[in-house]
């Protein structure tokens, strides 16, 4: 635990964290929809009223607590240095006048919450804001916040795991106070960025912070289905802030479909669902939290209940241990691997990421990721290949080091909840990797080991195994964390080195109730045709309670014998798998040196390649016939599987940087009369609006299928949109807005296109808009998501 962290404050009636599940907390609801209503324009930032309209704020800050509210937002969601040179400035005032609030209105057992929003921009791999400048830039909100007395720190509207992380980290970094963090998740229980309620609920719990949640995005029925799942998986307080339902345009104005007393029924329903704190986002007023109040103050307010579930995830994937059987790929590991240590020394990161793949494509859950050589920077070749993996991958990782710095370097960098491999049984082991675990988060595999060596009995690795266990809950990681390695060692040199496994197995299984894990192929070293030993006694080891298995999912022989145990201990069900992977088999060897396609480059993102193989590829074919036979299938592929939820955004921009790579080398070769260009486009963030993260991904897009794209920016007025409409004679115009208050500005952009250039199409997109949305504001298509746009532009333009 840090002990530089700044200020602890208790409000007028302890910490808010005492209180949760005791009563019900009540948040407030939206405070931009109320600026709007006094006078707030389109375009400009909220944040600037603290300085120029503070008693508006005030007002706003007391009705919500008059209406019953126990946590104020203080206005300051957006308040980063990216778009403020005052920040300190701006979140002073804005706490401040939080405060003024609460001794006006003689409420001061209520809260005064650092609000904290996205910053506005993705970060890198799929866009261009590095991870730690994040970190500084939500680091300089939270001193601002502590600074000026903040009661605790609400992280919301979150769309995107990794941005998540960065705040939470800030937060912790910088101060005691409660952090809570609100997510966006659509209908699908996704984030933008692919993450799963399990993937983000298990990276915020291992990350510290004291309630998590949903807000914004959605109305409380489109909720419901993910709160369930939430309150399914979480054993921290919930936070569920819903909008005013969803919004529709009356009489030129955004309004949301709920009026107040709808919107107070339908949070009973969440309420009921086991919460323990309320509160709403866009179109709520203090009447909505007033009325939400009246409806669910009699209702039993609960704690929440423990979960005793594992989860160990990437940004997208969430593997649960202990329920069944899990395979960890072995092979990302240069231990007795010629060509892996090459590949290490030489940096060909396209080899390492081809062993992730080919393990993926095998059937491994999660990989294990070891890059330890004597004369590598493992610290930094680690931070390298974890980030590459998760860019072209999305299983979760194992990270296998016993280099500390390494080890923190991947932890903090890394998008999701992974496991650690691994500590011992040592004093000062146990003193160096738990804390790292309590900071950043991660499923930690023990190894029956310490200071006298390797037991020769279970009865003494159990021993070992529960000092692992007591000292870890000492830093806070509980059980459910801890994936014990009873330690398979080879049977040529200790022939009842299997049967102390398998007893160790059943022991840690019954004795101590955690889960287990083996390196399954170490039972067999020394011995010919190693595959006959391995296979038989990773089904040994199954059924004596083995959790994860690590193996090497390529190899035949150990791929069957775990497809079959799984079947025969009733764990794979109705052998559904086992008959998928076996009634129709082709037999595939895998090369030590695999080819990587052009096609194969491109769907997996692996961009280190690209330039090479098309370069290649041009000695015998001409640049149409790549595109067309290569690039635009390949992008085919990953956007059907965007659509149909297999593939998430970061893959989806990592295949369109690919393929942009590509392209680059193609339109060297052209000659002067072709052009790989299908026609041009028009790209902008609407007056008013100035969010373009929506806009840049429907950009990478639209220039990788070949259109040639104009991008306008954001905050653009109408009339340069149709001026530059008419002088490029452009047939397609699309427009992007993130927020209510800029949907006139969409309106009458598309009223003007339409009068001056009749002949043009407008596809419109963003998070405030919907089908029934658009038609109101007569657009000619609505796009849910970037490769909808992709389609239409392929439906428009080919005419």
């Amino acid at each position: 635990m840090r002990k530089d962290r700044l200020h602890v404050s208790k409000g007028g009636e302890g910490m808010i964290t005492d209180r949760f599940g005791k009563e019900w907390i009540y948040f407030d609801g939206g405070l931009g929809t109320m600026l709007q209503e006094r006078g707030l324009q389109g375009g400009e930032y909220p944040e600037t009223w603290n300085l120029t309209h503070p008693e508006e704020l005030i007002a706003i800050h007391k009705a919500y607590l008059e209406a019953g509210c126990h946590v104020i937002n203080a206005n300051t969601f957006g308040a980063n240095g990216l778009k403020f040179d005052n920040v300190e400035e701006i979140i002073t005032a804005g706490i401040q006048l939080a405060k003024e609030a609460k001794k006006q209105a003689g409420r001061m057992d209520a809260y005064v919450a650092l609000d904290i929003g996205p910053t506005g921009k993705l970060l890198e791999p799929m866009g261009d804001l590095p991870f730690e400048k994040a970190v500084s830039y939500f680091a300089q909100m939270v001193k601002a916040g502590v600074k000026a007395g903040a009661d605790l720190i609400l992280i919301e509207t979150m769309s995107d795991t990794y941005e998540a992380k960065a705040a939470v980290l800030a937060a912790k970094e910088n101060s005691s106070l409660p952090v809570i963090v609100t997510m966006i998740f659509d209908e699908n229980q996704r984030l933008l960025t692919g993450g799963s309620v399990e993937s983000a609920v298990a990276m915020l719990e291992g990350l510290r912070v004291d309630a998590l949640g949903i807000n914004c995005g959605l109305g409380p029925k489109q909720m419901l289905p993910v709160v369930k799942r939430i309150r399914e998986v979480s054993s921290l307080p919930i936070i569920v802030n819903p909008n005013a339902g969803l919004p529709v345009q009356v009489n030129g104005k955004t309004v949301y479909d709920l009026k107040a007393d709808d919107f107070a029924q339908a949070m009973v329903k969440i309420a009921q669902i086991g919460v323990q704190g309320l509160g709403g986002c866009c179109g709520t007023t203090p009447e909505y939290i007033q009325k939400m109040i009246e409806a669910i103050k009699d209702i039993p307010c609960k704690p929440n209940t423990m979960k005793e579930q594992t989860w160990v995830t990437s940004y997208a994937s969430a593997v649960q241990i202990g329920k069944k059987a899990v395979v960890i790929g072995e092979r990302i590991n240069p231990t007795g691997k010629k060509r892996f240590q090459q590949a290490l020394r030489n940096k060909e990161f396209d080899y390492i990421l081809s062993q992730a793949l080919e393990q993926e494509e095998a059937g491994a859950q999660i990989l294990d990721v070891n890059v330890g050589l004597p004369d590598i920077d493992e610290a930094d070749m680690m931070k390298e290949t974890v980030v590459r993996l998760q860019n072209v991958c999305a299983l979760p990782l194992q990270i296998d080091t016993g280099n500390l710095e390494a080890l923190e370097n991947a932890l903090r960098l890394y998008n999701g909840k992974p496991m650690v491999n691994s500590v011992n049984g040592k004093l000062d082991s146990m003193e160096s990797v738990f804390p790292l675990i309590q900071k950043y988060g991660a499923v930690v595999v023990g190894l029956c080991l310490d200071e006298s060596g390797i037991p020769s009995t279970s009865k003494e690795r159990l021993v070992i195994a529960q000092k692992i266990v007591k000292k870890a809950q000492e830093y806070g990681i509980q059980k459910k964390d801890i994936v014990i390695d009873g330690l398979a060692m080879t049977i040529s040199s200790q022939s009842d080195g299997a049967l102390v496994t398998l007893d160790t197995l059943q022991k840690v299984k019954e004795e101590l109730n955690v889960s287990t894990i083996l390196g399954v192929s170490n039972i067999s070293f020394g011995l010919p045709q190693r595959e006959i030993i391995n296979s038989y006694f990773l089904s040994m080891a199954l059924q004596s309670g083995l959790s994860c298995a690590m193996i090497n999912p390529n190899n035949e022989m150990m791929k069957k014998a775990f497809d079959a145990s799984m079947a025969l201990m009733n764990q794979d069900a109705q052998c559904m798998h086992y008959i998928s992977s076996y009634s129709k088999q082709v037999e595939e060897k895998k090369s030590e040196n695999p080819e990587i396609s052009l096609s194969f480059a491109i769907q997996k993102g692996i961009q280190d390649r690209v330039k090479e193989i098309t370069t290649s590829l041009l000695e015998t074919k001409e640049p149409l016939g790549i595109i067309d036979e290569e690039l635009i299938p390949a992008l085919d592929l990953v956007g059907k599987g965007f659509e149909q939820g297999t593939v998430f955004l970061p893959q989806l921009l990592m295949s369109a940087e690919a393929a942009k790579a590509s392209f680059e080398v193609l339109k060297e070769k052209m000659e002067q009369n072709q052009s790989l260009s299908k026609g041009k486009i028009i790209l902008a963030t609407v007056q008013g609006d100035i969010h373009d993260i929506g806009k840049n991904i429907v950009k990478v897009l639209l220039e990788n299928y070949g259109y040639e794209v104009l991008d306008l920016g954001k905050d653009v007025a109408p009339e340069v949109i149709v001026k530059t409409a008419i002088s490029e004679e452009v047939k397609l115009v699309g427009l992007s807005a993130l927020m209510t208050t800029t949907v006139k500005s969409m309106e009458k952009t598309i009223e003007l296109l339409h009068k001056e250039k009749p002949d043009t199409f407008v596809v419109v997109g963003g998070a405030v808009l919907n089908q029934e949305y658009a038609d109101q504001i007569h657009a000619d298509h609505y796009a849910k998501d970037a490769m909808a746009t992709v389609r239409y532009a392929e439906q428009i333009l080919s005419q």
